[in-house]
């Protein structure tokens, strides 16, 4: 990490810099604003708020994209809260131990690194879930709830929407992973959980999954239309399904968006054919499913 100390109290920064740089940090000091408003990037600014009347604030404009933390002799509006205001993240007093200010100048460095990371998932699901058309759904959700769908995607969707929605936050778990009702219990009962793939566990683990989120806010998502617990229930068809990289269908889900997506391509001759199934069988699916052809 790079290091501007910003301090005319040249013995005060150098001794600073001299146990950072033994850390490993890289230090540079300034001893006025103006030195400090140099044309150079860095990680971090620790700015003194007494440096012989000058004017500070125009080295939180420069470096706003930094961390500042502010050296302050005393708390007031003028040396704490209107820095901060203006773009500082923290404040330490002097005099200070150095692994505080090293756990301050971690701390926000770990901060900022998550901010950024959750703002770029933020933009990738906003850009992953354009692309799906989430039908409308009761927002009124009843806990613990099952999503009954055909598109893991379309359920993804609904966890996230509803969440955003009610300004929640809620923890991932895939049922096929291990320890789930060990990692169940260990998230507060006022925090939202979203599991997936309920449809690949046995009668058994169900019935213990179930007892374990009987009073808890659950989402579950499961492929398997048939299933039939006591619980809340949302049904998402997506119609217009594709076939995505990495993604494999079921048989009916397979046979359901071909019929939808090429029955008025084809003839109920040919697409019974490229099926591997009689006419009959194509007007039955079509019939299960809820298919009208087009005339």
């Amino acid at each position: 990490m790079k290091i501007l100390i910003v301090e005319n109290e040249i013995y005060l920064a150098q001794s600073i810099a001299s146990k950072l740089t033994e850390i490993g940090y890289k230090c540079d000091i300034a001893t006025t604003v103006q030195d400090a408003l140099k044309n150079e990037k860095y990680d971090s600014v620790l700015l003194s708020t007494n440096i012989s009347g000058q004017n500070f604030y125009p080295v939180i404009d420069k470096h706003k994209s930094s961390i500042i933390i502010l050296m302050i002799s005393y708390i007031s509006n003028d040396t704490v809260s209107n820095p901060i205001k203006a773009g500082a993240n923290d404040y330490i007093q002097k005099p200070f131990m150095i692994e505080e200010l090293v756990r301050k100048l971690q701390h926000l460095a770990d901060f900022d690194t998550i901010k950024k990371d959750n703002n770029t998932y933020k933009r990738y699901l906003k850009h992953i879930f354009e692309s799906t058309n989430l039908p409308e759904f009761d927002k009124k959700v009843k806990f613990p709830a099952i999503i009954k769908t055909n598109s893991q995607k379309i359920a993804d969707a609904l966890v996230f929407e509803y969440c955003a929605s009610a300004k929640k936050s809620f923890t991932f778990i895939s049922l096929t992973s291990s320890n789930t009702t060990e990692q169940i219990l260990k998230i507060p009962s006022d925090e939202i959980i979203y599991l997936t793939e309920l449809q690949k566990l046995k009668k058994s683990e169900k019935t213990k999954l179930f007892n374990t989120i009987a009073d808890r806010l659950v989402f579950m998502s499961t492929t398997d239309f048939t299933e039939n617990a006591p619980f809340f229930y949302i049904e998402l068809n997506n119609n217009s399904k594709i076939l995505n990289h990495g993604e494999i269908l079921s048989i009916d889900d397979y046979v359901k968006h071909i019929i939808l997506n090429f029955q008025n391509k084809f003839p109920d001759t040919e697409l019974s054919k490229k099926l591997g199934i009689s006419r009959k069988s194509l007007w039955e699916k079509r019939k299960k499913y809820g298919l009208n052809k087009k005339k």
